[in-house]
């Protein structure tokens, strides 16, 4: 029986106290929290302490912005999971943090507690999701595979065996035309 990795979370904004905030929040839950204060610093952190599942980023932040940096995430760890949180929730903004980052949500603040936490399990839900999605295509790749070899060798013995028996059918008709013209 495999003991399921904990689950990893890295939350970024450039206000302390909305990562205490989003750090208590989570207390009670099965997760393993990391906070990083900007685009750079969550960067540094998915170097040395990655892989996440997922990465919950505001979206104004100084030097990098929320998509900036959830689409470079997106470039450099393609399955981690990406939520933009922010108190600006301009149109554009939306649309490129979707497009852009591919973004599975944009959340606005001040969030609303249970919705956040329904949406961290929606979108972990989702990622484990997808993960067992690639194991199971890795197996059936690997199982064609071995179909494949195996249906190989099964032609090969055919072809042999096709051979022999048309050897011996070609020795039965010499025999035969020996055979028939013996008085």
């Amino acid at each position: 029986m495999k003991i399921m990795d904990p689950i990893r979370i890295l939350f970024v904004d450039d206000e302390r106290n909305v990562l205490r905030s989003l750090e208590r929040l989570f207390l009670e839950e099965e997760y393993e929290i990391f906070t990083a204060g900007s685009g750079q610093e969550g960067l540094e952190t998915l170097e040395q302490s990655g892989p996440f599942q997922l990465i919950v980023s505001d979206y104004r932040m100084p030097s990098m912005n929320g998509v900036e940096f959830l689409s470079e995430v997106r470039r450099r760890w393609p399955k981690t999971e990406r939520i933009i949180l922010s108190g600006y929730a301009d149109t554009a903004a939306i649309v490129a943090a979707i497009n852009d980052g591919q973004i599975y949500k944009f959340i606005a603040k001040p969030w609303n507690d249970d919705d956040l936490l329904r949406t961290i399990r929606e979108v972990l839900d989702r990622h484990e999701l997808r993960a067992s999605n690639r194991r199971l295509l890795e197996e059936l790749s690997i199982a064609n595979t071995e179909l494949k070899q195996i249906n190989d060798n099964l032609n090969k013995i055919v072809d042999e065996r096709f051979k022999v028996a048309l050897s011996q059918s070609r020795a039965l008709n010499s025999f035969q035309s020996v055979l028939d013209v013996l008085p």
